[in-house]
């Protein structure tokens, strides 16, 4: 069987989870024999091409038609000043003369080139990337022969809709955050969260990677449980150790993530205070960017705690690797986390976890110290338990071994793989 996937992001260019699990799901999946066809917005030349066919967007040639539709669709407002304005025009003549050429002259003014330019990034030009990446999905519909699309997160589902318009082939997503997730009750993006319903509504099936998330499909984009599969999430088992890097001086507690309102950087910085007025010799990283990141550079300062806190930006996978080796906790205080892979990558290194209640990952670790994101104390406690404890730190970081032992890829892989067999 053939899968198109669209996708926005490619080993080894990985900013976060989304594009961890698509890496680790499709490695598997390729495994078993399934052929994909991955398409991206933009490649950058050294993308693994061993496990899928990596089609950048941006090289995908659009016929006349593609582009009007893209026009059409995005609903332009654009006039060209030229000379086919005649004077004394009366409204009907202007307004005939503007609806059979505007389109003609946006196609020709605003894009005289057959392909769409991507950034390939999470910038300012988002959502108009967003609409083009689902214009080169009409041509690359007509052009590949498959059996499903399989599309991931809201950025790809106006893609997979303009996909199975024209293929009529069917359509799977992939549910890896809500809007919910990531802006919080009262601040939800209704544009995203159009998209998003969107996707769900035109779907054969949707994926979505806990418990947790399935419960927001039903309960805020109406969507039936029939129609809902709930797949966990698995981890890369074939990492390399990282050799004597514990060997230091000065305890290590690590909260590795964007720095945004979802993961909850404030309640982790509010809980390593109340460490730090029991404990002097214990380092804190907070690894990762966001919006939230200059206000919690300013809330350690405001704390008095910039000495022993440290804040280290965007890491690439190998570094945050290292981070993790040398931690002796890992924190997940996620305000709503649908998964949380790095609570997993954390265990594969022995390190024991803190992590909040309201994510995915509790579902399926047992050996994890579980607290409320919203009650620091407790978080405090569990940190600071795990720190001066040696035997608990051990035993935990022990037995999660076990949990991971049934999260794998491979599991994740068949299960999905059933999925497609079912829609075809």
């Amino acid at each position: 069987m053939t899968i198109l996937m669209f996708g926005w992001e490619f080993p080894p260019h990985i900013t976060g989870g989304l594009g961890t699990a698509c890496f680790g799901l499709t490695k598997s999946l390729s495994m078993m024999g399934v052929d994909i066809i991955f398409v991206v917005p933009k490649a950058y030349g050294d993308e693994n091409n061993d496990i899928a066919r990596v089609l950048p967007a941006d090289t995908v040639p659009l016929s006349y038609d593609d582009k009007m539709i893209y026009y059409n669709n995005a609903n332009f407002k654009y006039l060209e000043i030229n000379s086919k304005l005649v004077p004394y025009q009366t409204d009907e003549q202007y307004y005939e003369m503007v609806n059979k050429t505007s389109c003609e002259l946006i196609a020709h003014s605003v894009n005289k080139s057959p392909y769409f330019s991507f950034s390939g990034s999470y910038g300012a030009d988002l959502y108009s990337e967003v609409e083009r990446y689902s214009i080169v999905a009409t041509a690359i519909a007509r052009q590949y022969s498959f059996d499903v699309i399989h599309c991931h997160d809201w950025l790809t589902y106006k893609a997979g809709i303009e996909a199975k318009k024209v293929s009529n082939k069917p359509l799977l997503i992939h549910m890896h955050a809500t809007e919910y997730d990531r802006s919080g009750e009262g601040k939800i993006n209704t544009l995203i969260y159009d998209i998003e319903k969107q996707g769900m509504d035109a779907a054969d099936k949707i994926i979505c990677v806990s418990n947790l998330t399935k419960e927001i499909i039903v309960s805020r984009y109406n969507q039936p449980m029939d129609k809902i599969v709930v797949i966990h999430n698995g981890v890369d088992k074939t990492h390399t150790p990282m050799v004597n890097l514990k060997r230091k001086t000065k305890k290590i507690v690590t909260f590795l993530g964007r720095i945004t309102h979802q993961k909850g950087p404030e309640y982790f910085v509010d809980a390593v205070y109340k460490i730090m007025r029991k404990d002097k010799d214990v380092h804190f990283v907070m690894v990762g960017s966001g919006d939230m990141y200059n206000q919690m550079i300013a809330l350690v300062a405001a704390k008095g705690m910039a000495d022993r806190f440290h804040f280290t930006g965007f890491l690439q996978q190998n570094e945050v690797n290292k981070i993790l080796a040398l931690s002796d906790v890992y924190v997940m205080p996620s305000v709503s986390e649908p998964f949380g892979i790095s609570a997993l990558e954390a265990l594969q290194r022995d390190v024991p976890i803190v992590i909040s209640r309201q994510s995915g990952v509790s579902e399926v670790v047992d050996n994890a110290l579980k607290v409320d994101y919203w009650d620091t104390d407790s978080m405090a406690d569990a940190i600071y338990g795990l720190l001066h404890y040696s035997k608990l730190r051990k035993t935990m970081a022990k037995a999660a071994k076990k949990d991971l032992q049934n999260l794998s890829w491979n599991a994740a892989a068949e299960k999905v793989k059933y999925i497609y067999s079912e829609l075809i």
